[in-house]
């Protein structure tokens, strides 16, 4: 599996290509089940996202990247957990569901933008540091199999913020 991906930053990459596709698979469905079963993958695919980003990438770009970026990803994950968490204990019968799966899809949508973007981006400053960007694959992979193991056997946490304080 490492060599389908070149680094972590390809790694990250491609699972934003998937939480996008879930997006658009959503926007289509059609029935509650349906949105149901989406919903809870988009979920969990962000929850171990952002917790391989938090545990291993960004520590690793500490010091190395403008802090301000790193400070931002922070906060802008924590603004998606919360809504991750009201999703994973609502419904689609709910009134205001639909609404905030399109609210979590737009605020991935901004944070891919910031840390894909060209010359300035996450991942640009990453790739001019010294940080070995296999070796964090490598330690991102075997943390998010680990992770994908809880997802699919049911036991994977809620999704807990990491700077922003619950009111």
């Amino acid at each position: 599996m490492p060599d389908e991906f070149t680094d972590a930053i390809a790694l990250l990459k491609a699972d934003h290509r998937t939480v996008e596709n879930l997006f658009a698979s959503y926007e289509n469905a059609r029935g509650m089940e349906r949105k149901r079963k989406l919903a809870g993958e988009i979920c969990d695919e962000l929850k171990i996202h952002t917790m391989i980003e938090e545990e291993i990438f960004y520590p690793a770009l500490k010091g190395k990247i403008e802090d301000e970026l790193l400070e931002e990803a922070y906060v802008e994950h924590d603004g998606a957990k919360v809504l991750i968490n009201d999703i994973m204990t609502g419904s689609p019968e709910e009134e205001f569901y639909d609404a905030k799966v399109k609210v979590l899809s737009e605020q991935i949508e901004h944070h891919v933008k910031e840390e894909e973007r060209p010359s300035e981006g996450m991942f640009s400053q990453a790739r001019d540091t010294d940080v070995d960007l296999v070796a964090l694959r490598d330690a991102m992979l075997a943390r998010k199999q680990d992770l994908i193991a809880q997802a699919e056997a049911g036991v994977l946490p809620p999704a807990k913020p990491s700077v922003v304080e619950p009111a």
